[in-house]
C-alpha cells in the first residue's frame, strides 16, 4: 500500500545584519521551527558569523546572497538599530522581498524594520502598519500607522519590539498554520499577551555586587535559544557584564530548535575569573542534562551557593542542574510544569519567576523577560529594571 508523501515544510526566510535585535531574530526563529518551519537564517553581510546586537553572535545557515533564486512561504524582518537601516539599503534583499510580495508571498517586519525597510521599499503602502514608537513616525504617508503590538493586513504582518516578539511570531505561525498550531506551541511555552511582569520572592536578602555586575550564562548544545538570548540582550541592555561560555570542546553551540549561537569563550577560562555576581543556568532538553553533567559548571556553582553570591536557572535547569545537586536545598523554586515532580520541593511551580534568597528560579520561555528583568531588579534596583522593561516595551 503506498503511502501519501509527508506534507512540504513552509519556507521561511530570515536575514540578519549587524545590529540587528537579537530578541526579535531568535524568537521568530525558534517559534516558527517549533510550528514545524523550515526557516533559513541569511546573512545579508558577505560572512555566516554575524554579530548582531549586543555581542550577541549568530552563525547563519547561508549568505542572502545564496538564496536570491530560492521560493519562500514567508519573509521576517527583524529590527534593531542600525539594523533595520542595514537591511533596508540591501538592494538584494530589497529584490528579493520585492518579487515575492509581487507573487502574493507572506512578509513580515518588526520593530525599526516596518518603517526602515518595508515601507523604504514602498511594501506598506495601503497598508495598515504597527513599529517601534520611536520610529512610527518615518512611516510614509501611503501607510497608516496604528497603536497596537501586531498588525495584520493583507500579506503584510508588522509588530512593535522585543516584548512583542513572540505575539509577532505566533501570528505570523496562525498566518502559515492556523490556530490551533499557536495554541499547541504557546500553552506548554506559557506564552503571556500582557505587558508587565512579576515575581513571588520570600526570604528576601539584598544582592550586592560592586561596580558593574559581572554575570555567567553557560550554554551547551540543546539549551534554549530563547532562554540563553533573552538574557543576554535583557542583562546587557542593563550594563551588565555577560559572560557567555561554552562547556562544550568550542564556542559554537547549536541550541534545540538549531540556533547556532557563538559563545565569548570556553568554560575553563571563564572559571579562572573572579567570583561573580551572578550565574544563570538557561534550561531546554538536552542541554539542561548536559549543564547539570558538567562538573566544572557545578563546581562554580557550588563555590557561587558557598560565597552567599547569587545564582539561578530558568526552565529544564531548575530540575536537572540546582535541584540534583543540591543546589535548592532549603529553597523555593519553580520549573516547567512537566518537571515540578523532580523537586523536592515543588510548592512554587505556580509562579512565574520565584526569588528565595540569593537564588532566582523561572518556568519556561515564555517567562524568560519576568525572568530577566526581575533579575535587573534584584542587582540593580527597581528603577533600572523599569527602565529596562521600557525599553523592551514590556511595560503597559
Amino acid at each position: 500500500m503506498e503511502t501519501s508523501p509527508s506534507p512540504k515544510k513552509k519556507q521561511v526566510l530570515l536575514p540578519i545584519v549587524a545590529g540587528t535585535e537579537p530578541i526579535e531574530a531568535s524568537i521568530p526563529i525558534d517559534i516558527l521551527r517549533r510550528a514545524g518551519a523550515d526557516v533559513t537564517v541569511a546573512s545579508a553581510g558577505d560572512a555566516l558569523l554575524v554579530e548582531i546586537m549586543y555581542g550577541v553572535k549568530i552563525m547563519a545557515d547561508e549568505l542572502l546572497a545564496d538564496c536570491a533564486a530560492a521560493s519562500y512561504d514567508l519573509i521576517v524582518l527583524p529590527g534593531g538599530v542600525p539594523g533595520a537601516v542595514n537591511l533596508g539599503g540591501s538592494a538584494t534583499l530589497e529584490s528579493i522581498v520585492r518579487k515575492h510580495a509581487e507573487k502574493g508571498g507572506l512578509y513580515a517586519a518588526i520593530c525599526a524594520a516596518p518603517p526602515l525597510a518595508l515601507a523604504s521599499w514602498g511594501l506598506l503602502n495601503g497598508h495598515k502598519a504597527t513599529g517601534h514608537p520611536w520610529f512610527v513616525e518615518k512611516f510614509p504617508p501611503e501607510v497608516t500607522a496604528v497603536d497596537t503590538n501586531v498588525v495584520v493586513d493583507g500579506n503584510a504582518v508588522t509588530g512593535t519590539g522585543p516584548a512583542t516578539s513572540m505575539e509577532f511570531a505566533l501570528a505570523l505561525v496562525e498566518q502559515l498554520y492556523g490556530k490551533e498550531k499557536v495554541e499547541q506551541i504557546a500553552k506548554p511555552m506559557l506564552v503571556r499577551y500582557e505587558c508587565g511582569y512579576s515575581m513571588k520572592e520570600v526570604n528576601s536578602v539584598e544582592w550586592h555586587c560592586s561596580g558593574t555586575p559581572k554575570v555567567l550564562l553557560p550554554l551547551a548544545n540543546g539549551i534554549e535559544e530563547m532562554e540563553a538570548i533573552i538574557l543576554v540582550d535583557a542583562l546587557r541592555r542593563a550594563k551588565a557584564d555577560v559572560v557567555v561560555a561554552s562547556i562544550e570542546d568550542g564556542v559554537e553551540i547549536t541550541a534545540r530548535y538549531g540556533t547556532r549561537i557563538v559563545a565569548d569563550v570556553i568554560l575553563g577560562e571563564a572559571a579562572d575569573r573572579a567570583l561573580f555576581d551572578l550565574i544563570i543556568v538557561p534550561g531546554g532538553m538536552p542541554g539542561a542534562k548536559t549543564l547539570g553533567g558538567c562538573e566544572q559548571l557545578v563546581a562554580l556553582l557550588k563555590k557561587q551557593a558557598e560565597a552567599n553570591r547569587p545564582y539561578g536557572a530558568i526552565g529544564a535547569a531548575t530540575a536537572h542542574v540546582l535541584e540534583p545537586r543540591g543546589l535548592l536545598k532549603g529553597r523555593k523554586a519553580t520549573t516547567c510544569a512537566s518537571m515540578a515532580g523532580l523537586l523536592t520541593d515543588g510548592s512554587e511551580c505556580e509562579n512565574r519567576v520565584v526569588v528565595d534568597g540569593n537564588v532566582i528560579t523561572s518556568r519556561s520561555p515564555g517567562t524568560a523577560m519576568e525572568y530577566a528583568v526581575a533579575v535587573v531588579e534584584k542587582m540593580l534596583g527597581r528603577d533600572e529594571a523599569r527602565r529596562l522593561a521600557e525599553g523592551l516595551l514590556f511595560l503597559g
